[in-house]
């Protein structure tokens, strides 16, 4: 009872911070914190990009020729599939994983109570892939809870979780071990996901998404030592760093935010491996990527709901930097929300000039300002990442949608999402849903 009336306050606080702000000073202080938040956000993760480009990234060898890193011991790595209705991806999943360089592996498939022939097809590639081991739970437990048992089924202390529609490329996971050998203080690291669904404008918004945003964002989030979010579809685990926080949590709907949060706060770092290339498919449709964005939403907030009130304490400080990131960003999504209001209610009432708004797009100066950052931040992701991606300079033409798309799409899931967290009395088991997988898909 005490959290829900906790989340309450925080719903309300919510709202009425940007009432507060127009009140105290005008409208239009508020809508330019609307308008200059992206802005900034903007420019920190190019510079961030680029300073992890320049100290680092620049100098690793990358492309045709290039021998696999080496890991010294040669362990033995896990690599963790669970799938739910994954009949149709399952064998090329299966078969990437299996084509690794690095051949000192052991795969295992968790059919999480699949509805289709999931089921069939796992145990007929076992029959084919002697390194294969599959899994059946007899229901659907949720993706956690079936990352939880390949956990204790595998032999190795280095797990490497991927999806049951995510095509591995053939390093990547010896590219993300290696920095946990190399640094015993790493308890997990994210890939780098690579879109294949393109057949849609939607599809290939995304691609500049991943490169141009999501990219920035981890290597940005990577200098300043804490990182918000492991990819759920490509990530790799300690084991010992699993174990000491009690691995994935079943009531999370994203437990790849969650899983990220309990192991920094038990100061465990998380790197970000570009080289670690993943394939994946993402929803080409409005439906499927609103319900895909409103779990990631969903995701965000149970995180801080569940660590908002320890967060103050100075043993974790250096999780400081994203709790006020995260906090910012959700404000200026309820103080668009406010001004969209204000500016309705002051084509019908009469308002006090401080609470008026006159309009809701930016200025002439400051629309052009973010169309010119958008761009310049998609051409220093095309820079970086263009070693990784041949082609992706195609998506420039596409990337003129992208600020409408994001930003807008951030809106409206953390206007939902939020309340919907907040207000709920307790979270069930976080169990599968049959995502939408896109229309079109390209070779990797």
């Amino acid at each position: 009872m005490t959290d829900r009336i906790v989340a309450f306050l925080i719903l309300c606080l919510m709202f009425s911070l940007p009432l507060g702000m127009a009140a105290i000073f005008t409208g239009e202080v508020m809508l330019n914190f609307v308008f200059f938040w992206p802005l900034f956000m903007s420019a920190l993760w190019i510079s961030g990009g680029l300073y992890f480009w320049f100290y680092r990234e620049r100098h690793w060898k990358w492309g045709e020729g290039t021998p696999p890193p080496t890991l010294e011991g040669e362990p033995l790595i896990s690599i963790l599939i669970p799938c739910y209705n994954e009949g149709v991806n399952a064998r090329e999943t299966i078969e990437a994983a299996n084509a690794q360089r690095y051949q000192k592996i052991e795969i295992i498939a968790i059919n999480d109570g699949s509805k289709d022939n999931t089921g069939e097809v796992l145990d007929q590639l076992a029959n084919e892939y002697t390194r294969l081991r599959v899994i059946h739970l007899a229901e659907n437990q949720g993706k956690a809870v079936a990352l939880k048992t390949g956990a204790a089924a595998a032999r190795s202390d280095f797990l490497v979780c991927i999806d049951g529609d995510a095509l591995l490329d053939r390093d990547a996971v010896a590219y993300m071990v290696a920095p946990l050998l190399q640094f015993p203080r790493v308890g997990a690291v994210t890939g780098n996901p690579r879109i294949r669904t393109r057949s849609t404008l939607i599809g290939r918004v995304q691609v500049g998404e991943f490169s141009s945003i999501i990219g920035l964002i981890k290597r940005t989030q990577r200098i300043y030592g804490q990182v918000f979010a492991v990819s759920g579809v490509v990530a790799a685990f300690r084991r010992r760093a699993l174990a000491e926080v009690g691995y994935w949590s079943p009531d999370m709907i994203t437990e790849d935010i969650d899983i990220s949060w309990k192991l920094q706060l038990r100061h465990w770092s998380v790197f970000f491996e570009p080289r670690a290339l993943c394939w994946i498919l993402m929803p080409e449709t409005l439906k499927g990527l609103w319900k895909q964005r409103l779990r990631w939403a969903q995701g965000g907030a149970e995180v801080f709901i569940v660590n908002m009130r320890r967060l103050w304490s100075w043993e974790y400080r250096r999780m400081w930097p994203l709790f006020i990131e995260f906090c910012l960003s959700t404000a200026w999504a309820f103080a668009y929300a406010v001004s969209i209001l204000l500016f309705v209610l002051g084509l019908l009432v009469p308002m006090p000039d401080t609470l008026y708004v006159q309009h809701l797009f930016p200025p002439a100066f400051t629309g052009l300002m973010l169309g010119v950052v958008c761009i310049v931040q998609f051409l220093v992701s095309l820079l970086i990442e263009r070693r990784y991606e041949k082609g992706i300079s195609a998506s420039l033409f596409w990337i003129i949608w992208f600020p409408v798309v994001y930003w807008m799409l951030s809106l409206f899931t953390t206007l939902v999402s939020f309340p919907k967290v907040m207000l709920k009395r307790k979270r069930d088991r976080a169990r599968w849903v049959s995502p939408d997988r896109g229309i079109g898909r390209i070779e990797p």
